[in-house]
């Protein structure tokens, strides 16, 4: 390792999430951060091609669920880096932990307790969304953070635990219009993103709201479609209502 490449790769690291001073290890550098255990070991490999490796199972599975990868020039590392600092800060039950921490001296014995302490959850999960997500609708790529909507795929009075409802893999974060859709059921996706339909939305209809074939969502993992299934069996519309004749 060079120290140019140990000087871009110790950069890369930081600007993603990797605050922690590097480790020298097995010819590359181990990226460490304190808001989170997991680690990320970074081999530069050619001039322009890098490997990185996780001891982590599921910390690289948005790029195909593999424990080490080839990248190919510094930009895919940034990308590669921040995508797994953002699952490393939203694995199953960190956010939901979080939320226990904060409020378990907060009573609960009135409606209007409760809704602060839910409200509270809620403000973590679109936290962990927009973190997830890297401040992206997962459709579309719109950035306006005001105009995403931090989505539950299974619906928050339909799960059974915190853990369940908090889970950043319960969530998609969408824009406005596209949550309105999914919320509602008139639209849902296949376990690879697919964009599914709903029969109950007639053609006129998907016209005038621009659904386009090409939506889908990039870069799901196998925890998402547990919460997918139930979507497509519970809360989307498959059928078009039937009007009786007279």
């Amino acid at each position: 390792m060079t120290p140019l490449d140990r000087l871009r790769i110790e950069k890369a690291a930081s600007d993603c999430g990797f605050e922690m001073t590097p480790l020298e290890h097995d010819g590359g550098l181990e990226l460490r951060s304190a808001r989170f255990p997991e680690t990320v070991l970074v081999k530069p490999m050619t001039s322009s091609a890098l490997t990185v490796s996780t001891p982590t199972t599921g910390l690289l599975e948005a790029f195909g669920g593999v424990s080490i990868m080839r990248v190919n020039g510094f930009e895919e590392l940034y990308d590669v880096l921040r995508t797994a600092a953002a699952h490393a800060r939203t694995l199953p039950d960190r956010v939901a932990d979080a939320f226990r921490r904060e409020t378990v001296d907060m009573p609960r014995s009135t409606e209007a307790e409760r809704l602060v302490v839910q409200r509270i959850g809620q403000n973590f999960f679109r936290a962990a969304l927009l973190d997830y997500w890297q401040g992206r609708c997962c459709v579309t790529g719109l950035a306006i953070t005001s105009l995403l909507r931090a989505s539950h795929i299974k619906p928050w009075a339909a799960s059974t635990s915190d853990n369940e409802r908090l889970d950043v893999f319960n969530g998609l974060l969408l824009s406005a219009h596209i949550d309105a859709l999914f919320d509602g059921g008139w639209i849902s996706f296949s376990d690879d993103g697919g964009l599914l339909v709903s029969e109950a939305l007639s053609m006129e209809s998907r016209q005038q709201l621009s659904l386009s074939p090409e939506w889908g969502i990039g870069k799901l993992t196998m925890a998402h479609t547990k919460y997918l299934a139930f979507h497509r069996s519970e809360v989307f519309r498959k059928m078009a209502p039937c009007h009786p004749t007279t």
